[in-house]
């Protein structure tokens, strides 16, 4: 149970950084405003890389997309792509080719292929190793663009049977983090023999300050005064972390600190014991709204 609108709220935060990831496993876009959609922050996670049979790629199979930095451009009608040893890959926002169908975990939508020069860019990007030289069969890819007119539905259990539609995210329109987390986390890596890591390894799209450390697991709806009035975002969901948090996002090198560090502490019964880090949450109110660094962010503790 959420303490009443009128209460007085238990925690103060303010939006310290806002991330975006136009392309699922693609390294971010820091902001310092988005428009929140019902999908979460405006083309998060629109494009996603496929292999031939149309399933999703992520940096579990291909850890150099963390080295693929997006930009927009020209007024933000243009997303541009660029890689170590590779030229520029310019593409329209509003721009598609033919209709596909592909798979992103257990859902397969319909998507927009965005054609063959954007395909051969990811597929000779991605077919070199750490040191830069081709691997031997290396697998073809193909970028694709979510179909705004399907609805993917984040988990009814998880949300409480709000209907809560995202793009090619994991499953959830907004990933909410603590700055505080990240604190306590590169502390414990202090102890143990090893350097800090940032931020980016968590993919957030909202990074809060102010929250005790993994007060985001706590609260109830976070009320986020905006120029426009009020936007709500509802945590649902412990995130569950898999092994890219162990991969340097400058290097795309693995190593294994951070998951072993976070088994010592983060294992989550809601979950499975999984371990997690950060918040999965919905937009219940404020569509349209621009979010900027910055803004206060009130909630209040649950007691469920």
């Amino acid at each position: 149970m959420t303490a009443p609108a009128s209460a007085p709220a238990d925690v103060q935060a303010r939006i310290a950084r806002l991330f975006v990831y136009p392309i699922k496993s693609c390294a971010g876009i820091e902001l310092s405003e988005a428009v929140l959609t019902e999908t979460g922050l405006d083309l998060d996670r629109a494009w996603m890389v496929v292999d031939e049979e149309g399933e999703f790629i992520s940096q579990r199979e291909a850890p150099r997309m963390a080295l693929i930095q997006p930009a927009f451009k020209r007024g933000g009608t243009e997303l541009q792509l660029r890689a170590p040893g590779m030229l520029a890959l310019h593409l329209l926002v509003d721009a598609v080719e033919a209709p596909t169908r592909v798979r992103v975990w257990d859902d397969e939508v319909p998507a927009y292929d965005m054609g063959d020069i954007a395909a051969q860019w990811f597929t000779d990007f991605l077919a070199l190793n750490d040191e830069g030289l081709p691997r031997a069969n290396a697998p073809k890819y193909r970028l694709v663009r979510f179909d705004p007119v399907h609805r993917r539905l984040s988990s009814l259990q998880w949300t409480g049977g709000i209907e809560a539609p995202n793009q090619f995210s994991d499953g959830y329109p907004v990933l909410v983090l603590g700055q505080s987390a990240l604190d306590g986390l590169n502390a414990r890596l202090k102890t143990a023999g090893h350097g800090p890591v940032d931020i980016r390894r968590f993919r957030p799209n909202i990074v809060l300050e102010g929250l005790e450390a993994h007060d985001e697991d706590r609260v109830g709806p976070l009320q986020i005064a905006t120029d426009q009035g009020q936007a709500v975002l509802t945590p649902v969901k412990p995130c569950p972390r898999c092994p890219i948090p162990n991969i340097d996002p400058d290097t795309a090198r693995s190593s294994p600190e951070v998951n072993d560090t976070l088994q010592t502490y983060r294992q989550d019964a809601r979950v499975n014991g999984a371990l997690t880090f950060g918040m999965n949450s919905i937009v219940t109110a404020g569509v349209d709204h621009v979010l900027r660094v910055g803004q206060t962010v009130s909630a209040s503790y649950r007691f469920d």
